[in-house]
């Protein structure tokens, strides 16, 4: 090739030659790098719980306006706009970070909403030039008043725009959904948990901000997993909520079942987190391969997007389930541990965080981020304001101002004029002159200064949230409510101490008919008593439980738990697990969800004896109707106690002891009434039962129960707002006893049993049953009562958390309980 004439002198072309030490080079990029990946890509803000990608994202589709309420795009649009803008690297990795915020199975609380094939627990999503997205509700509030300088913007990559630093996070992201990343030495592991769980908790720190873990975990018992399962041991739990680092075990939800006329077989419902069915699938069939797990038949994938996972692994004959269950447990995925490494950027420093310091950082991050928000929003109300005083002082002299904009020169010259002659600010002055002529002669001095008190209002309001920190932090705290309200769900995750006792190859066949009791949970779980009699005694309100009903039986009888639909179903007491006989208390830490067990139309609500030598059983409905059941039992499995009208359902079952019980009926307007049970004639199966109490128009009774003393008996009345989410308000709660409450005939209206404040339109809860009330919240921790009150029409106190049931410390009535069923969802279901 031919040079140039035009070549460049000879020192130009003069190398520069640098000497480096290797070893200081490698130190400095490894330092670079390591600084890149923990800062800018592995590890989550413990403000907004989000990686950089995923804010990223998030803002980028909040950018775009991809609302919830409009329609999804192409996922490639997405990626290529936050590559192009903001995320300098692959697009494979943006898109594997979009898919995820999609995935119901990977977070508790997805924010983002797809449409097409995202994958599943073991298969890869589509490429993205196939797949549909848009934003959840839940990530506009994460991305919630972004736009009023509540947060602080920075440079993107190249500099030619800014994005946030971090989100406004309406939602305490990190503990809800949980994060994962692997860092340059260092990595992070946080559990999901439930919002509702977590809002709980930060409200009651907002109130008490000195508060233990012990007071927290009040709160939030354990995690909570988008796929169910069962946290098996507890202590690790605790370990991590105090020092950020911990482990537990996940146990997949799994039930013996019939899966032929001739065969049992196991039949698994939920998973471990993160653990897909084929990964169990190959995992079983290795080892039954390798003739190292024996009594498989066959293992089938019934899975499909109507009934969920749903896993058939065939037991062969005179093979023990029980025992093959627990071999699975022990050899395949389907339990597994969890890691938790709680690191996450505090400051931009990277942190291990307990549960506390989480929930602080996050508190503290809202505090800043509202009180920037009411001071951007009271500059705005300001500001205009202002402008409107212009208008009103231009309004009293209209036409002298019309005629002095006419007969300016310049608008520089009308502009001095205005704000010499009417005292205008040069804003002001301004504002006047950008308005047509024809708008200044159709202002009305009324309609302006109705706006300008509006605006005085709302600044006042807002100079009220500033100078109050109170205030302020209630502020927080009523917006965390509704956010818990929009987007809480029920626990998923059922939390077990303790494993229960471990089934062995040496299992006996047969198990002794010894007497026991049967008992059943307010979150569901079920379980028998290996022990003569462990109910003399003991309190019925245990770590994480309150026992709601429980039956004297054998281990080898039969026992019927009645649901709300009307109906029985029988069940087997040996397929309860058995509680240790060392146990001083029926604690159902080895309990089973009722589901794992039978399949139950409705909400259970009592255990029954299937005894014919017994007064049989007493149902009230919402609709008011009573009714008394004869012990008259079929041979099958299920059947009904009482005809139901159309939209009625049964809001409490007692099983009777002696038949001279009092009744009592509580309805949603704080009326009681409580009667004879002689009152009510016995019915067969296919009566409809007669009038219990007379209901107000729009009322319907939440409580039915039976008292044998009335003199020992109380009442437990809990008063809220019929329009919150269920679960989600703590309300306001009184006991009283019931010996204040005068007796009445069947079928009229009552008393009053609760005074309801403002805010409050129902009860959301109510109980009357002998012995000390005991209550426990949704996340089944117990919940302090009140002292009792002699006033029948008093009004309650707050209570410290949402309460789901009430049980009674009297264990020698069989069926006590407190449970409205139309708010009452079990934590297992």
């Amino acid at each position: 090739m031919a040079r140039s004439s035009k070549q460049a002198p000879e020192e130009d072309f003069e190398e520069h030659i640098v000497d480096t030490d290797v070893g200081d080079e490698m130190r400095s990029s490894f330092l670079e790098y390591a600084y890149s990946v923990i800062y800018s890509r592995a590890l989550p803000d413990a403000r907004d719980g989000l990686k950089p990608v995923q804010r990223r994202i998030l803002y980028t589709m909040d950018d775009l306006g991809l609302r919830s309420d409009r329609g999804h795009v192409k996922s490639a649009r997405v990626v290529g706009e936050v590559m192009g803008r903001l995320h300098p690297h692959g697009d494979g990795a943006i898109y594997d970070a979009l898919v995820r915020l999609i995935q119901h199975w990977s977070l508790r609380l997805p924010l983002a909403d797809g449409h097409g094939n995202f994958g599943s627990p073991d298969d890869p999503p589509a490429a993205m030039r196939y797949t549909e997205v848009r934003m959840h509700a839940a990530a506009e509030a994460m991305t919630a008043s972004i736009n009023e300088n509540t947060v602080d913007f920075k440079p993107n990559y190249d500099g030619r725009e800014t994005e946030p630093s971090v989100l406004p996070a309406a939602l305490p992201n990190l503990l809800v959904n949980g994060a994962a990343g692997i860092a340059v030495g260092m990595a992070t592991n946080i559990a999901p948990h439930n919002l509702i769980e977590v809002v709980q908790a930060l409200r009651h720190l907002i109130k008490h901000p000195d508060a233990s873990l012990d007071d927290i975990m009040k709160f939030i018992p354990g995690p909570d997993l988008p796929t169910g399962g069962k946290i098996v041991g507890l202590e690790g739990v605790r370990d991590a909520y105090a020092t950020g680092n911990g482990s537990f075990r996940m146990r997949a939800t799994a039930r013996i079942d019939s899966v032929t006329a001739r065969r049992k077989g196991i039949v698994v419902t939920e998973l471990p987190y993160n653990v897909g069915p084929e990964k169990v699938i190959e995992a079983i069939k290795k080892l039954v391969q390798a003739k190292k797990l024996q009594g498989i038949s066959d293992i089938k994938n019934l899975t499909d997007r109507h009934k969920g996972l749903h896993l058939v692994i065939e037991v062969k004959n005179g093979f023990i389930p029980e025992t093959i269950l627990e071999q699975l447990y022990r050899s395949t995925p389907m339990e597994t541990s969890f890691g938790i490494n709680a690191v996450a950027l505090v400051d931009g420093q990277p942190r291990t965080l307990g549960l506390k310091e989480m929930l602080e950082v996050y508190l503290e991050h809202r505090l800043v981020v509202v009180r920037r928000r009411t001071e951007f929003r009271r500059a705005k109300a300001a500001d205009r304001l202002h402008l409107l005083q212009g208008l009103l002082i231009a309004l009293v002299d209209i036409d002298e101002v019309i005629q002095l904009i006419r007969s300016s020169d310049t608008r520089a010259d009308a502009r001095e004029r205005l704000i010499s002659v009417f005292d205008l600010t040069e804003i002001q002055a301004d504002y006047i002159l950008d308005r047509t002529l024809g708008s200044l002669t159709r202002l009305s001095s009324i309609e302006i200064e109705r706006e300008a008190e509006e605006l005085r209002k709302i600044i006042e309001e807002l100079d009220a949230i500033l100078g109050d920190a109170q205030l302020l932090r209630k502020v927080v705290g009523d917006e965390l409510n509704d956010m818990a309200q929009q987007f809480g769900t029920p626990r998923r995750t059922v939390l077990l101490e303790s494993s229960g006792q471990t089934a062995t190859a040496a299992a006996p066949l047969e198990v002794a008919d010894d007497p026991c009791w049967a008992l059943l949970s307010a979150t569901g779980l079920m379980a028998r008593t290996s022990d003569d009699n462990p109910l003399g005694d003991v309190d019925r309100r245990v770590k994480h439980d309150t026992i709601i009903s429980a039956v004297r039986t054998t281990a080898r009888g039969e026992i019927g738990i009645v649901s709300s639909s009307g109906q029985v179903r029988r069940l087997n007491v040996l397929d309860l697990p058995a509680l240790p006989p060392t146990a001083q208390s029926p604690n159902l830490q080895g309990g089973v969800p009722l589901r794992e067990i039978a399949d139950l139309d409705g909400t259970p609500l009592a255990l029954m004896t299937l005894d014919d030598n017994n007064p049989g059983i007493a149902l009230g409905t919402r609709d008011g109707t009573v009714k008394r059941v004869k012990p008259d039992h079929l041979s099958r499995d299920q059947w009904e106690l009482i005809s139901l009208a159309d939209g009625d359902v049964v809001v409490g079952a007692v099983a009777l002891a002696t038949g001279n019980e009092e009744l009592a009926f509580v309805t949603s307007d704080a009326q009681l009434l409580h009667f004879p049970a002689s009152l009510v004639r016995p019915q067969g199966r296919s009566g409809g039962g007669v009038a219990g109490i007379k209901l107000s128009p729009g009322a319907r009774a939440v409580s039915f129960g039976a008292i044998a003393d009335i003199e020992s008996a109380y009442v437990v009345t809990v008063a809220g707002s019929g329009e919150a989410l269920p679960g989600t308000q703590n309300g306001a709660v009184k006991v009283s006893p019931l010996s204040i409450y005068p007796a009445k005939g069947r079928a009229t209206g009552g008393v009053r049993c609760h005074r309801l404040l403002k805010g409050e339109d129902t009860l959301l809860l109510a109980w009357v049953g002998d012995g000390v009330p005991l209550a426990c919240a949704t996340s089944g921790s117990p919940v302090d009562l009140p002292e009792p009150a002699d006033r029948r029409d008093g009004s309650g106190v707050p209570a410290a958390q949402p309460i789901l049931a009430v049980s009674s410390s009297a264990a020698a009535l069989p069926g006590v309980f407190g449970v409205d069923v139309e708010r009452h969802t079990p934590v297992q279901d």
